[in-house]
């Protein structure tokens, strides 16, 4: 893509927490124009009605999924920040609407091949979980309900750009990440690969803002319920489980199982994870904070601190950003990792707008400069 123009972009499912931040980030894109806004429950709305800080953008107003005149729209990038189980649904008949070449049956052999296919086409970027799991019949198992477009899920491209940017460079369908498989992930995968921990007994103590839970109404999300306390939720059965599991079975080349419980705080936004690794032979704590810099070294997004400094949401709120650190355990043979991001952005909608940059050629930290808000 030539910098300096713009492509017209969608957002389906805008009058979410996630919704938001992708306009909040995409309005000041220089390279983006948002020529469609979907929202079920508020269609017919402008944006400014439904989040006051994003009134007076020339932005279109919220129209129905059903409203939308496909292939007429004439969309070049669109972001699915649907709820679970309806993404699959909607990107399949998009695609079919848009007359594009998705669901052909040509058989995939390497990730190569994968991306070449997808040439030319719309780029889709889902937000949900719907094409994270690689496995049709793992999804089944831990969302319920049978997948809506398994002849799509071979070609979706897992979207954590700093451990798969090669992929989607030339993918059309991307599947981005969960926020807490996001902090997970970029804390443990360079270690699995370089073999400086065991795969055995990692143990993931997981921290979130409310907004993580979405904006429907449900009442253990109600302030007097979270106001002043900490729950956790998804005990033993989160369904970030498998696939946080999926991409450290893929970076240890052996099937790896963890313990990971999440927990409610009573903050917006924001996500930090303590989490327990053994160590290989030989290994000290040191070394594998020596090695997480040096794989991040080029990176503009993660980051590991100084020696000693604790990670904080307070670092990441409202970025891109991930913060990292190792420290030693009392326990011999073991480390801590502690990592910081914001779940609204680099655990969803900014991490959204990195692939579609890398995707469209452009460069990967346009639109997200942002600096963190503190306080």
């Amino acid at each position: 893509m030539v910098e300096g123009t713009k492509v017209r972009v969608g957002i389906l499912g805008a009058s979410g927490y996630t919704g938001a931040d992708l306009v909040r980030l995409l309005v000041r894109h220089p390279n983006v124009e948002i020529a469609l806004m979907t929202a079920e429950r508020k269609a017919g709305m402008p944006i400014g009605d439904v989040f006051p800080h994003l009134k007076n953008l020339n932005l279109p107003d919220l129209i129905g999924i059903d409203e939308v005149e496909w292939p007429a729209v004439e969309l070049d990038v669109v972001f699915c920040a649907l709820p679970h189980a309806t993404s699959q649904e909607v990107i399949k008949g998009l695609l079919h609407e848009t007359k594009h070449s998705l669901l052909d049956e040509m058989i995939v052999e390497t990730t190569e091949d994968l991306a070449s296919s997808f040439q030319g086409e719309v780029k889709v970027i889902d937000l949900s979980a719907d094409f994270r799991l690689r496995d049709v019949d793992t999804y089944a198992e831990w969302y319920g309900r049978e997948h809506g477009a398994p002849e799509l899920q071979h070609k979706a491209v897992y979207g954590l750009p700093e451990l798969y940017r090669d992929a989607v460079k030339t993918a059309a369908l991307v599947a981005c990440p969960g926020c807490y498989p996001t902090a997970a992930l970029l804390s443990l995968v360079p270690l699995l690969r370089g073999g400086l921990i065991q795969p055995a007994d990692i143990i993931i103590d997981a921290k979130s803002g409310v907004s993580g839970a979405g904006r429907s109404l449900k009442e253990p999300n109600l302030y007097v319920e979270v106001s002043e306390a900490m729950h956790p939720y998804g005990v033993g059965h989160h369904r970030h489980m498998p696939e946080i599991e999926q991409e450290l079975t893929v970076a240890a080349g052996t099937n790896v199982a963890i313990s990971f419980t999440p927990h409610l705080v009573p903050m917006n936004r924001g996500e930090l994870e303590t989490i327990y690794v053994k160590l290989t032979e030989g290994q000290t704590a040191g070394d594998l904070k020596e090695h997480l810099a040096s794989f991040y070294a080029d990176e503009t997004f993660v980051s590991v601190l100084p020696d000693g400094v604790m990670p904080a949401t307070r670092m990441v709120r409202g970025s891109n950003n991930c913060v990292l650190n190792v420290f030693e355990d009392r326990l011999k043979g073991r480390a801590i990792i502690i990592a910081a991001i914001d779940n609204l952005v680099k655990g969803s909608s900014g991490q959204a707008v990195q692939n579609m940059n890398i995707m469209l050629g452009l460069e990967e930290v346009t639109g997200l400069e942002q600096v963190a808000m503190f306080p």
